[in-house]
């Protein structure tokens, strides 16, 4: 008796469709892989400047084990695909006083520049920081991160066995008000207040347990030689080894359903690809939204997709960079978070901003002899509608205030360099602008995220919008968790 191979078309080519496509072609399933756009990545892209491709999504890859399992349940290994740099320096943080603070990946030069920054009592608070930040990090590691539905039950016994990290999980505990008792200097609350905005909060809404997200990084941080975007083509240059097809430029109009189960995908061509199952790595507010037809319509709920995280001003561009030390990551802080984050929760763009620069050419240590890519991020609300003072408001807001640093660029990027919310917004349809998915706010938020199985049966979500989060690595383990769920779903049919 012939056996019959499932089809599955994933839709979309971020991080989480190119790993459940890749896993689902190992698993023996024939995998077709549709792209809107010319090029794999989704928020992973990447843009033309005179120095080569400059990122223009995700500068910062942690938890490397995460890819590679990827590579490795292939038969292969990363880093015969990619070249990794490890950052033994986190990051190097300024602020507009003169003081600077570096990170890295070693706690006891952590305890000492930290003491060194702002005194004997603080460094020791920050030992005792990042001891608490270690302990939530492997009491939610695998119970949340990487098991395919959160396991509350796993969580509390961790929780019983680690009674130090209580104060983080107590109701009403958000991340500033933790950092208020771990913490007396202002400009380390800040500091790490800023870990809310990885996952598109802010730190005086967002739950005291994202200070994890400092144990995560102080496991290492790599750059991809040659840019972010290079991880993206590597996956799917390892997609069509497995015998993924995939076809670019063939945006989905809309997820076909039949017999009450979804049934295949048909392009905006009006061509129509059957399937068995599949699995949407796009912005799951575009479901309910409609904008993948009305067969889809119920398939999340809306309090899985709203409120709505943060969205940014991001500038990708080369130039020359003069007055200031860069390293590869740079944090330069605004000096009232008050009054970055409150007009953003007012849906305005931030009036003092703390500004992320990645200097992408420096992962190596050395600083170019030229022009040399950047990107620079601002945060911003989600679902603001553009202004025609935009442009000139955000230039202003960044390159004035990094001059004020002693900061400069020769030259400073244009209009076409720049990607708002709004841009966002038709990169991502359904999003709104918003990069993260679902709202971090509130102290269940983590747990409302949607899960890889959708209520309209084969229909499967995969990507940052979905379980576990937002970030590469979590949208990587939400393409895996899609993944098993299809071939557990499979083998249950089989029977």
């Amino acid at each position: 008796m012939r056996q019959i191979v499932p089809k599955v078309v994933v839709v979309g080519a971020g991080m989480g469709g190119l790993a459940s496509a890749i896993r689902l072609a190992r698993a023996g399933c024939e995998v077709t892989l549709v792209e809107a756009r010319d090029a794999p990545g989704g928020r992973m892209r990447a843009l033309p400047s005179v120095a080569g491709p400059v990122d223009a999504g995700p500068t910062v890859l942690t938890l490397r084990s995460v890819f590679d399992d990827i590579f490795e349940s292939c038969g292969q290994k990363l880093d015969h695909h990619l070249t990794l740099l490890p950052q033994p320096l986190l990051a190097r943080h300024w602020w507009l006083d003169g003081s600077t603070l570096d990170l890295t990946t070693d706690l006891e030069a952590n305890v000492e520049a930290v003491a060194a920054f702002a005194g004997a009592p603080e460094g020791e608070r920050f030992r005792r920081f990042h001891e608490l930040s270690a302990r939530l990090y492997d009491a939610f590691d695998r119970p949340m991160m990487r098991a395919a539905k959160p396991d509350t039950r796993a969580i509390a016994r961790a929780a019983l066995k680690e009674p130090r990290i209580w104060p983080a999980l107590l109701p009403g505990m958000t991340l500033d008000r933790l950092l208020r008792l771990c913490f007396r200097d202002p400009r380390l609350r800040q500091l790490f207040g800023r870990y809310a905005t990885y996952v598109g909060g802010t730190p005086y809404a967002s739950p005291g347990v994202l200070a994890l997200i400092w144990a995560a990084e102080a496991q290492g941080v790599w750059a991809v030689e040659g840019g972010m975007h290079r991880l993206a083509l590597a996956l799917a240059r390892l997609a069509e080894d497995q015998g993924v097809t995939i076809r670019y430029n063939a945006p989905v109009a809309r997820i076909l359903r039949q017999k009450g189960r979804a049934s295949g995908v048909q392009l905006a061509d009006g061509h129509s690809l059957h399937a068995d199952h599949v699995v949407f790595n796009g912005d799951p507010a575009a479901l309910l939204a409609g904008l993948l037809g009305d067969g889809p319509k119920d398939a999340v709920p809306e309090d899985r997709i709203h409120p709505r995280s943060l969205s940014a001003w991001v500038w990708s561009y080369a130039a020359r960079a003069e007055g200031q030390p860069l390293v590869h990551h740079n944090v330069f802080f605004a000096d009232d978070p008050r009054r970055e984050f409150g007009p953003i929760a007012a849906g305005q763009m931030p009036e003092d901003a703390t500004l992320y620069i990645c200097a992408e050419d420096r992962a190596g240590g050395q600083v170019p002899d030229g022009p040399e890519r950047f990107e620079i991020i601002m945060n911003g609300p989600p679902g603001r509608p553009a202004r025609p003072e935009d442009f000139a408001q955000c230039r202003s807001r960044t390159f004035d205030r990094l001059r004020q640093f002693g900061l400069t660029f020769d030259p400073v990027p244009g209009e076409t360099n720049l990607t708002p919310p709004t841009g966002f917004a038709k990169l991502f349809p359904g999003s709104q602008g918003s990069i993260y998915g679902l709202s971090p706010h509130g102290a269940l938020a983590s747990l409302k995220r949607p899960l890889a199985r959708t209520a309209l049966p084969g229909l499967w979500l995969a990507g940052g919008g979905a379980h576990p989060g937002a970030g590469v690595p979590m949208a990587a383990l939400s393409g895996r968790h899609a993944a098993e769920a299809i071939v557990t779903d499979l083998a249950s049919r089989s029977r």
